[in-house]
């Protein structure tokens, strides 16, 4: 079973040697914490991969081939300064309303989670800042949860909230998080969050890598504005020159980021963020490396 980072390591050295020596390299010293995540995660994941009948090397599989993916966008970006989709529309008919490339890209997430450096960065600023910030929480919302790490993660870690939902606009995505983590305390809600009553406040709203799925992130940051109780927390991440297959709004540099959420009247309470292959901020900025950004803010 490939439960472990080792053993899903060893598995893309036998497809890809380099690609795994560059992961390897990346992630070197990440420690025991890291080792727990991952095991305890990717071992939720392969039993759901074993119990909906697909092969324990499935998750590779999509995760190779969503590299491949990303490798053609990324030419496609550094030739043209841009991300290959403008709009909505033509992510939903090339992605999201195409099952097979969905479930790929969905199941080459789930792994990244735990073989690209910069994804468990995010992830870890995310656990080990969450608990300050939600101190006396009663609820929690997660927007566009995927694979459903972080909404695990903050249920393992805020006892004392009562109500965690979950919504997103992808039912493979609402799948994938009901079967890997099977808990029956979580609220599943397959729709737009626009269509949520306003009415119904939140104390900590969790929204990942979602911005740059929208065509227009500030209206999506107004609603979060909305939805957010007057001392809630909302933690958001968002990349600077990640292009891939259903990637949309292109942020230029982390201020473009900061300069939006003052805009729709949020501020920043914590900040981090994260290169790919932990390469030097110079060396992200000459040479239009992704740089992970993450943060929690609040209302002005």
């Amino acid at each position: 079973m490939f439960n472990h980072p080792e053993a899903i390591l060893n598995e893309i050295a036998a497809r890809n040697p380099k690609h795994e020596a560059h992961l390897r390299e990346s992630l070197t010293g990440l420690g025991d914490w890291y080792e727990q995540k991952a095991a305890d995660f990717l071992g939720r994941y392969s039993v759901y991969l074993e119990n909906s009948g697909r092969q324990p090397d499935y998750g590779v599989h999509c995760y190779m081939e969503m590299v491949t993916h990303m490798r053609e966008e990324r030419m496609e970006f550094i030739r043209s300064g841009k991300y290959s989709n403008s709009s909505f529309a033509e992510v939903e008919q090339q992605v999201y309303s195409n099952p097979e490339i969905m479930n790929i890209h969905m199941h080459g997430l789930v792994l990244a989670q735990f073989m690209w450096y910069d994804q468990f960065q995010r992830f870890l600023f995310f656990s080990g800042n969450l608990p300050k910030y939600a101190a006396g929480a009663q609820n929690y919302l997660e927007i566009g949860g995927g694979h459903g790490l972080y909404i695990y993660e903050a249920f393992e870690l805020l006892k004392d909230v009562k109500q965690f939902d979950m919504v997103d606009i992808s039912e493979s995505s609402i799948n994938l998080a009901k079967g890997i983590l099977n808990n029956d305390s979580i609220n599943y809600y397959h729709k737009n969050l626009f269509d949520f009553d306003a009415s119904v406040k939140y104390d900590v709203i969790t929204i990942g890598e979602v911005l740059e799925h929208l065509e227009a992130p500030d209206q999506m940051l107004n609603k979060i504005t909305e939805l957010l109780t007057g001392n809630g927390v909302c933690y958001v991440t968002t990349p600077v020159n990640a292009p891939m297959i259903d990637h949309i709004y292109l942020f230029n540099n982390t201020d473009e980021i900061r300069e939006l959420f003052d805009r729709c009247g949020l501020h920043i309470l914590q900040e981090t963020i994260a290169i790919t292959d932990n390469k030097p901020s110079a060396y992200a900025e000459k040479y239009k490396i992704p740089i992970m950004y993450a943060a929690f803010v609040a209302k002005k």
